[in-house]
Formats: structure tokens, sequence, C-alpha cells
């Protein structure tokens, strides 16, 4: 993330230092199999699932006295059933668990990546150990203020007045954050999110871009993946919004970008249908685009999502609105079976892929069967 792999690439090709393209998929697909995991050892309603990579588990069944062997039992299944190294912090609130949990990470060898915090002592001792900075929430910019007024730990924070706090860091964000360093749940436990409210499609750009035509192609590619997306939860989206980034004229450079210019519709009526998105999207990219300029990236977001069985039916177009679903049906049951984008609309064009480029991708080897690992 520190810069474009183009001029690192002679120090990485001196020094043979292996390099990868992001792979999705597979992160995709092994994010999934550890959060399974995770809900056939709890029960998926004591399952939060907070990112890719990450997730709390409410696990009140277990007693006291089992937390540790529980613990290390999540760890060695987890690693086990997937190959993925994990790591495991256990307290009473979401902000100590993952205060164990950075823990555990800074001290492997000692803790076999397992802390449990389940006396008072230990917890004193977690928070003298973690500096402020560390703590979730708070970040470099809240703990160059903290340590201005000497609060450099986890531990000093417990020390301030809840009123300070509800002063001084983020009202009752704050407020909450201390009672959660103190052992008092604050932030409960979330159902997992699976409809999304906005879905978005952006992608850089593999070179620059300066025609019309070549962006439209791009809004269009995008437009239909996040209706591809849409249909994923059985939705159907009120309003469309797309953007384009110009690169920053005052710089040579491809990758200084200037700021995003962004535009939006409401659609007469909500829908799933990639053809009614892509007609809009392409339409509003008139209303941005600027000749001479370079643009380097481009999104589309859909947000309105309603369930699509919940849309007012026309009682003059029902034959046209049953043949675009199946016709949507249909497209993306062959695309996903053989990959790619078989079938896709014109206006995405046909000439140059609008895809990430991952030209240094590592295979799928869990969603693809002509890339499956090879053992010997």
């Amino acid at each position: 993330m520190a810069g474009p792999y183009f001029q690192a690439k002679p120090l990485i090709e001196k020094h043979g230092i292996a390099t990868f393209s992001s792979n999705y998929n597979l992160y995709g697909d092994l994010s999934w199999r550890v959060m399974e995991t995770l809900r056939s050892l709890v029960g998926s309603h004591n399952v939060e699932v907070y990112s890719v990579d990450e997730a709390f588990l409410d696990i009140d069944m277990v007693t006291p006295d089992q937390l540790q062997a529980f613990a290390a039992e999540i760890k060695d299944t987890v690693e086990q059933w997937t190959g993925i190294k994990v790591s495991v912090g256990v307290a009473p609130t979401k902000v100590l668990a993952k205060l164990a949990n950075g823990l555990a990470k800074k001290n492997k060898v000692a803790t076999n990546c397992v802390i449990v915090l389940d006396t008072k002592e230990k917890i004193d001792r977690a928070l003298r150990a973690t500096p402020v900075e560390d703590v979730w929430g708070i970040g470099r910019r809240y703990a160059g203020k903290l340590n201005q007024f000497a609060i450099h730990t986890a531990w000093d924070l417990t020390r301030i007045e809840m009123a300070w706090m509800k002063k001084h860091f983020g009202g009752v964000t704050g407020v909450r954050l201390a009672k959660e360093l103190s052992g008092k749940v604050a932030i409960h436990m979330r159902d997992e999110l699976v409809n999304k409210k906005m879905i978005a499609t952006t992608r850089m750009f593999g070179q620059p871009v300066a025609d019309i035509h070549s962006i439209k192609e791009a809004i269009a590619t995008y437009t239909a993946r996040a209706a591809e997306k849409l249909r994923r939860q059985n939705g159907a989206a009120k309003v469309i919004s797309i953007f384009i980034v110009p690169k920053e004229q005052s710089h040579n450079t491809y990758f200084r970008h200037g700021p995003t210019i962004s535009t939006y519709t409401t659609l007469p009526s909500a829908t799933a249908v990639t053809q009614e998105l892509i007609k809009p999207a392409v339409k509003l990219v008139e209303q941005l685009f600027e000749e001479g300029k370079i643009y380097k990236k481009a999104g589309v977001m859909l947000s309105g999502i309603v369930p699509d069985d919940s849309i007012q039916g026309n009682l003059f177009d029902s034959k046209s609105t049953n043949k675009n679903r199946l016709l949507m049906g249909m497209i993306d049951n062959i695309n996903f079976s053989m990959r790619d984008d078989v079938l896709k609309f014109a206006s995405t064009g046909t000439k140059r892929d609008w895809k990430m480029r991952q030209e240094l991708r590592s295979k799928r080897h869990t969603t693809r069967w002509e890339e499956l690992y090879e053992v010997r």
C-alpha cells in the first residue's frame, strides 16, 4: 500500500521478492470456511462476523473453568479444518477481547496465540501492557490527543472519569469505550448483516483513459457486476450513483489523482435488471465527463435497495417483467458455472477487459477445478 508496483519493481526483482495480486476468490472462500467452523462450534446465532478475517463469539455457555480449554479448542479446530492460523482473545467485553487478541498475536510463543482475561488481575496486566493507540477505536489521532493528558496506556484510560471521556473523546462513543475497558458491556453483539443497504463496484483503470466511450464501457461493466450482486440478495435498487476520478493535472505521474466527481439518478421503479440499470448509468457519464482530462478510476453504487418481491407490478407489462427475471437468472447461472463472464452486454465492450488485471494472482485453489492444489 506504500506505492505503485512499478516503482518498486527493480528492487523487488533484485532481491527476488515474491509478489502477488489480490485474490478475492480465495480470500472470500477461506473466510467463509473459517466463519462456518466458528458457527459449528458455538452456533450461528452466537457469531458476529466483523470483517473478512475477524469475528466476535458469544461463549456465555462455557463455564469459567473451561474458558482456556475452549479458546484453545477454537484455535486448534479452525487451523485443522481450514489451514488458517488464528489468534483468540477471550474477555468480558468486545474491547477487552480485541485487546487480548492483540496481545496474543504479539506474544505468540508465550501464549500459543490464546489469551483469556478471566480475572481482574489478568485484565489489569493486559491494560497496563497495551499502548493507548492500540485500543480498538482510538488510533493515532486520538492517541496523540490523549497523550497530552498523560494518558499513554489502556490502564490510564480506565482511570478517567466518564464525564471527561464524554466531553473530550467522542461523546457517547468515548463513554462506551471506557466502560468496555472497565469490564462493563456497552457494545453488544450484532446480528450478521446478510443483505446490504448499498452495493458498490469500483476499479482503478490499468492504464489512462481519456475518451468518453471507454468511460461508458467501464461504467457499464461495473453496473453489470453490481446488478449481479444485487440479485444474489434478491434485491432491487431505486437509486444509481456513479463517480469518476481524473488524474491530477499538475503531476506527471498517473497515480496522483484529483477530486472525485459524482452524480446520481432516481429510477422510476426499483429494479435488478442489468439493462435497466446500465442505461441510466451510462447516461450519467455524459454529465461528468470533461474532454481533455485523463481518468484513472470509476465506480457505480446502487442504493435504495428493497426486496425484489415487494416491487409493485405493472398490470400492462407483466410478461416483460417475468421475461427479464428469467433472462437475468439464465445469465447469472451461465456466468457462474462457466466463469469469466461468458455472457455479457455489448455496452460493456468487447475489446478491453475492465476487470482487475491480477497478473500476479496466486491460484484459486478452493474455487476452481482447473486450479486445484496438486499433491504429489
